[in-house]
């Protein structure tokens, strides 16, 4: 089966259960075949931890799921040794972070020491208990939400951790259209919290996703394309109302990016509008607004935007 056929089949099986979301959807599959962590923030209700949980099914991958919380341990994540009475040894309890696919809802809720225990399994792919270092699966994937309404008793992730994410996807409210499809739905007798996950139908396999992004990484990119992507990672950096531009981890990751949404279209070489299409989700979060811009009410969006429009784009 051709692969944007195979991630077709995942994207409409996804639709169907989790209503309006297409954008996110797509993002999400980039994010899965570029490898990159993804941070969703967004009103509660909008269909994250189901699109997750119908993601993992859909590729028969093992999936956990954290509630962080301020009181919330490193170990509560990566595991711990514990004094077995029976064989007078100590045996490793895996924590939950021992997974294909990881959830860590409300990530800005938990404090710093544990946030960096995450981190720092997601950029190592691999844990340290006891001095005992422990790789982590191939797939390990996290996607982390934080909940945009509250501020109270929250710990918002340093600028140098959130680099460390690939995308910060941000979810608004369904179309009307869509969220009356919703409603139908209901009425209908669907109900998102009683679906049964296991009655859903594999499409795919850990081994395939491993085969995608390898594929992934063979996308052709020429080289007026890495001159016109680095031509805007040097203008956020130049850039008269942003403080902080793009890291050189921040343009490779853009190039993994690009060429994941190239594969998902289909086709074996990058274009400019793959630049185009992940520039917000990857750059939102990495860029900082000068405090007179932020007093202004400028969006980081919109000088994402100005950006792409002032770097001329190659035939």
């Amino acid at each position: 089966m051709p692969s944007n056929s195979l991630l077709n089949n995942l994207s409409q099986q996804i639709d169907q259960i989790v209503i309006g979301q297409g954008n996110l959807v797509k993002q999400i599959l980039i994010a899965l075949l570029s490898g990159g962590h993804v941070i969703i923030e967004g009103v509660p209700g909008t269909g994250k931890t189901l699109l997750v949980k119908v993601l993992s099914k859909l590729i028969t991958a093992d999936f956990r799921r954290i509630q962080l919380t301020p009181d919330i341990l490193p170990s509560d994540i990566l595991g711990t040794n514990i004094f077995d009475l029976n064989s007078r040894d100590f045996m490793l309890k895996k924590g939950p972070v021992f997974t294909e696919i990881l959830l860590a809802d409300e990530i800005n809720r938990t404090p710093p020491k544990t946030q960096a225990a995450l981190l720092e399994a997601m950029e190592e792919q691999q844990i340290t208990l006891d001095g005992e270092t422990m790789l982590l699966p191939p797939l390990f994937w996290v996607i982390a939400t934080q909940n945009s309404l509250e501020f109270e008793g929250t710990y918002p992730l340093p600028e140098a951790q959130l680099d460390r994410f690939l995308f910060k996807l941000v979810v608004d409210y369904p179309a009307k259209n869509a969220e009356k499809q919703m409603l139908v739905n209901a009425q209908q007798g669907f109900k998102a919290k009683k679906l049964d996950l296991d009655k859903l139908t594999a499409i795919a396999t850990v081994a395939d996703i491993l085969t995608l992004k390898e594929q992934v990484q063979k996308v052709q990119v020429e080289d007026n394309i890495l001159d016109y992507l680095l031509d805007l990672v040097e203008r956020t950096r130049q850039h008269p109302d942003l403080i902080l531009g793009a890291s050189p981890r921040s343009a490779v990751a853009w190039l993994n990016a690009t060429k994941a949404s190239a594969c998902l279209a289909g086709r074996d070489y990058v274009t400019p509008d793959d630049v185009k299409e992940v520039a917000i989700p990857l750059l939102r979060h990495r860029l900082i607004l000068k405090p007179e811009a932020q007093l202004d009410n400028l969006q980081i969006e919109e000088v994402i935007a100005s950006i792409l429009k002032q770097i001329s784009v190659p035939r």
